[in-house]
């Protein structure tokens, strides 16, 4: 159990005009917002700017927030739809179906980081590098089940959108994914992954953008709430 206030407390402070309250959101959950949008987007500057935009739309929508979901929940929302704004702007430039249970999990370590350890750089970029390739609603999908550990439902919840929804997505981008990674799977020519199980740890701790800290200003504007 955390302790201090809940998160919907702070919120309700920081619409009431305390100063400190927002700024406590952002320390407690900056770490996983910023992993989804760089796993989202690929790219550390673009995760950078897109995790900003979000805490900006955040910071000016709290008072629209009503409590229908945890405020987590709600950020992440905020987040995957300031990612998916910037990679459908990116999309402008730029066959054998996994089985339903098979995850990309099974390619990276279950608590591998932004900062992943250098021997497994290189399957980090091409990781990256294949989820980049697919549109971008896919790529949501995937980076909150696969890579970030939720359930299904949940993610849903985060992208607003029916569970089906969510498992078709998931269904069409590892099938779309797999001539590209095949290559890394045990038997394809890789080495085979160490550990498993899911990837939502608690205890993993992502940095923020050189040069952040809690206390810098958010930039920009975007996301949606």
């Amino acid at each position: 159990m955390r302790d201090g206030p809940s998160d919907a407390d702070l919120l309700a402070r920081h619409v009431a005009g305390d100063p400190d309250a927002f700024g406590e959101i952002v320390r407690r959950h900056r770490d996983r917002l910023w992993a989804v949008a760089l796993r989202t987007l690929g790219d550390r500057e673009e995760a950078a700017d897109a995790v900003q935009d979000a805490l900006v739309s955040a910071y000016r929508a709290a008072h629209t927030f009503r409590g229908q979901s945890a405020v987590t929940t709600w950020l992440h929302r905020i987040t995957v739809n300031a990612c998916l704004d910037r990679a459908r702007k990116a999309a402008s430039r730029r066959t054998a179906p996994l089985a339903e249970t098979e995850r990309l999990e099974q390619l990276i370590e279950p608590h591998e980081s932004a900062a992943a350890p250098a021997e497994r750089g290189d399957l980090h970029r091409e990781l990256l590098h294949a989820l980049s390739t697919l549109p971008p609603d896919q790529r949501a999908a995937l980076v909150l089940v696969d890579m970030q550990g939720y359930p299904v439902a949940e993610a849903a919840e985060v992208l607003d959108v029916p569970v089906g929804t969510v498992k078709s997505r998931c269904a069409r981008g590892r099938a779309r994914l797999l001539p590209i990674l095949t290559h890394l799977r045990p038997g394809g020519g890789g080495s085979p992954p160490s550990g498993g199980g899911r990837n939502r740890s608690q205890g993993t701790s992502v940095p923020p953008p050189a040069g952040q800290s809690d206390a810098d200003p958010v930039k920009g504007g975007g996301g949606r709430a």
